[in-house]
């Protein structure tokens, strides 16, 4: 069953063609890929399913929901989670802090500006919520350290911790392994994997690191300037000569 589906996505800045006739489809609960070579358009296609940018043509829908009309807040309602290229974490606040707010969030419980200027009452389901997603993510022992103590391998996961509080069917991972060294990418890659597998949380992947692609996803999307040039089972796109050409500078 197709829980995202978009097609013919095409948008263009300053007469530029970025996106051209993309689509593709990620099922209830699948982990998928999408690679390609820096500007090939993968951020902005993100941007796009999100409602953060409006396709000049083509449509998105979530599980049979039209998206076109719907702005970013009410897609993560929805159940559409997000993390950034960019790391976006705050500084002064506590690892389960940054939990709580997104939670709050969320729920729309008209107490974000209290959380903003610290003077937010946890209530007990909060920080057991909270607690839980820690645990799950092995960060439960940094729950009351500052952000900034964090690597940055903790801080990605700490992205991903705000995001499942938000009870995404989709996780939409903007390259979650930048930046970081190999044991930090095979933690984020064993936590990636038991969402997937335990909480049944579809996940599309935009990631640069070959190696964490092959081992994670079971499909892969493959955009090279704007244009999607292949998609199919992971190996298969991965010796695809045109593929090897473009994203592995590979000789055909």
């Amino acid at each position: 069953m197709s829980l995202l589906t978009a097609a013919g996505v095409s948008k263009s800045f300053a007469g530029i063609r970025a996106l051209d006739d993309v689509g593709i489809e990620v099922a209830v609960g699948e982990l998928v890929g999408l690679i390609g070579p820096n500007g090939a358009g993968k951020t902005t296609f993100f941007n796009c399913l999100l409602g953060m940018l409006r396709p000049d043509e083509g449509t998105v829908s979530f599980d049979g929901h039209d998206l076109s009309r719907i702005p970013t807040h009410r897609r993560a309602k929805l159940g559409i989670g997000r993390t950034f290229q960019r790391i976006e974490l705050f500084g002064g606040m506590s690892v389960r802090e940054h939990l709580l707010v997104a939670e709050r969030a969320h729920r729309g419980e008209g107490r974000l500006w209290k959380d903003i200027v610290g003077r937010g009452r946890v209530t007990a389901a909060e920080r057991e919520r909270a607690d839980a997603v820690l645990d799950r993510l092995g960060l439960l022992a940094d729950a009351e350290r500052p952000i900034e103590s964090l690597s940055l391998g903790r801080g990605r996961l700490v992205e991903i911790g705000r995001a499942l509080m938000t009870d995404p069917r989709l996780l939409l991972l903007d390259e979650p392994s930048s930046g970081l060294d190999h044991q930090e990418t095979e933690e984020l890659s064993a936590v990636l994997r038991a969402v997937n597998l335990d909480e049944g949380v579809a996940i599309l992947l935009v990631e640069h690191d070959v190696a964490m692609v092959r081992a994670l996803v079971s499909r892969v999307f493959v955009l090279d300037f704007g244009t999607l040039i292949a998609s199919g089972p992971t190996e298969t796109v991965f010796a695809d000569a045109g593929v090897r050409r473009a994203y592995l500078g590979a000789e055909s």
